[in-house]
């Protein structure tokens, strides 16, 4: 089968690999229909992502159809389906409390181990859910998108809520229409008036802050002096993450849905008077991923409005290369592979 490695940073080549062996009982050996390129794959091309092993095929947001299916798995032939890509162990304490999400031995496709960027993959059957009256390109966006509906989940906010979504990029996106969906009255922040002009014209955020040394007084102007009953913050970004817990409402939360290497820094006084939560955030669960099909199939997510740019495997060397400097007009990338 034909798949894309990343030999080593900025190495992009097509090469020939063995196809996966008939699976073991309870996994699935998969033809890959489509894969969005994420954020971290970019990353793993420009050499910026820090725990990776080099070669890897890169590739965990993934539709797919099944070829054939090992013992003890009722899946047929040809069903199309979406994949969770974050194999987690199922014995540790997180995954015990149902939470695999978090698994503390995870291992996430394309990351960790081989992704998607490639015709065949085999996973286990717990990680597939149906793409019931989606697409199989609109279903490549379902992992994406579950990191925001989960994000928004772990708020544990209501409808009615004033929520701000720092960042708005794809996650960003992703954490700002299921947090409409949730009922709250959105705003966006980010340094980019571009990108905010994007978001009010294709998913009409008509909300929008401009990062710069007014923030703080915008925020006030916007809130009443209040702050936000939730602040999603979606930057990856150290500074940004501290900043914003003064964005947050007296009573209210702040959730971390990017991560850095970095500590961060805030002040208790400031915390404490609030009595707000920080509560972070990683990933998604089989609850998030239903969430997102059903909430694409009734219509409320634009998926035609965020896949901006299309490619086949055979030209994701060149275009991958391309879009990771080339981000005017970019929310989200999806590869054909197969379909």
């Amino acid at each position: 089968m034909k798949a894309v490695v990343c030999r080593e940073p900025g190495v992009l080549e097509i090469v020939e690999r063995p196809s996966p062996e008939a699976p073991a009982p309870g996994w699935v050996r998969l033809a890959v229909s489509h894969v969005g390129i994420c954020g971290t794959d970019y990353h793993i091309f420009e050499g910026k992502h820090p725990f990776l092993e080099y070669p890897r095929v890169m590739g965990h947001e993934i539709s797919a159809t099944v070829l054939e299916a090992g013992d003890g798995v009722a899946l047929t032939a040809g069903t199309p389906v979406i994949v969770n890509p974050y194999l987690s162990c199922g014995q540790c304490v997180a995954c015990i409390k149902g939470k695999p999400n978090c698994c503390t031995n995870i291992k996430v496709l394309g990351v960790h181990t081989d992704g998607a960027f490639c015709e065949e993959i085999s996973v286990p059957a717990s990680n597939l859910y149906a793409a019931e009256g989606l697409s199989l390109e609109a279903a490549a966006t379902a992992e994406f998108l579950a990191i925001g509906a989960h994000a928004v989940r772990r708020s544990m906010t209501g409808s009615g809520a004033r929520s701000l979504v720092i960042g708005a990029g794809p996650i960003g996106l992703g954490a700002a229409i299921f947090s409409r969906i949730a009922g709250h009255d959105v705003t966006l922040l980010d340094t980019s008036a571009e990108r905010l002009q994007m978001a009010a014209e294709r998913f009409g955020f008509a909300s929008g802050i401009v990062a710069d040394e007014g923030t703080a007084d915008a925020v006030r102007e916007k809130t009443n002096g209040d702050g936000f009953d939730v602040v999603f913050d979606a930057t990856g970004y150290g500074p940004s993450m501290e900043k914003a817990f003064s964005f947050v409402a007296h009573g209210g939360v702040l959730v971390l849905v990017s991560v850095v290497k970095d500590d961060i820094r805030f002040s208790d006084p400031e915390f404490h008077k609030r009595e707000m939560m920080v509560i972070g955030s990683r990933n998604a669960t089989r609850v998030d991923f239903e969430h997102v099909v059903a909430s694409i199939a009734k219509g409320l997510v634009p998926v035609d409005k965020l896949i901006t740019h299309r490619t086949a495997l055979a030209d994701t060397p060149r275009d991958l290369a391309r879009w990771a400097h080339e981000k005017s007009g970019l929310i989200k990338a999806v590869i054909r592979v197969g379909g």
